[in-house]
């Protein structure tokens, strides 16, 4: 007859509850960075999504877009007949200083904003402006429908 040794816990798994609370956690604001437009780097490499505002009136749309720190010629714009689609990259600026550290909040890096439009649109009279970082564009509605996309150019 043989001797074994006797292990009564030996076959139970260690349980961990706080590490399922952390994998919920991580999933839900893995959810609700996918909705919040800010400042945030996701799986694309875009460094941010620019803060919109949109106003309708009977004969045109309103959009404007927080966009800081950018030149007019950085930007995008093309215009499809369902959204405005707005691209841009805003470029780092290098600093050193040499008595103890830097720091720096402004993010830097891509960006792409598709916009649905509410109405039809005239695609090829769209104006945009660009002043003290907020992308202001005029869109006129329309009742025709079209199917090529149109570039605006930004004064």
């Amino acid at each position: 007859m043989t001797l074994t040794h006797w292990r009564p816990f030996g076959s139970i798994e260690r349980w961990e509850p706080f590490g399922e609370f952390d994998a919920l956690r991580k999933e839900m604001d893995k959810l609700f960075d996918q909705f919040r437009p800010g400042w945030a780097e996701d799986e694309n490499g875009f460094g941010f999504v620019p803060s919109a505002e949109i106003n309708e009136t009977e004969t045109e749309i309103h959009l404007k877009l927080e966009v800081p720190g950018m030149e007019a010629d950085d930007l995008d714009i093309e215009v499809t007949d369902g959204a405005v689609i707005i691209k841009g990259e805003r470029q780092s600026e290098t600093k050193t200083e040499e008595k103890g550290g830097f720091r720096s909040e402004f993010h830097y890096g891509k960006f792409e904003r598709r916009i649905p439009m509410p109405a039809r649109i005239v695609k090829d009279q769209v104006v945009a402006e660009y002043k003290a970082g907020v992308l202001s564009l005029t869109i006129p509605k329309s009742e025709e429908k079209t199917t090529e996309a149109v570039k605006v150019k930004v004064d």
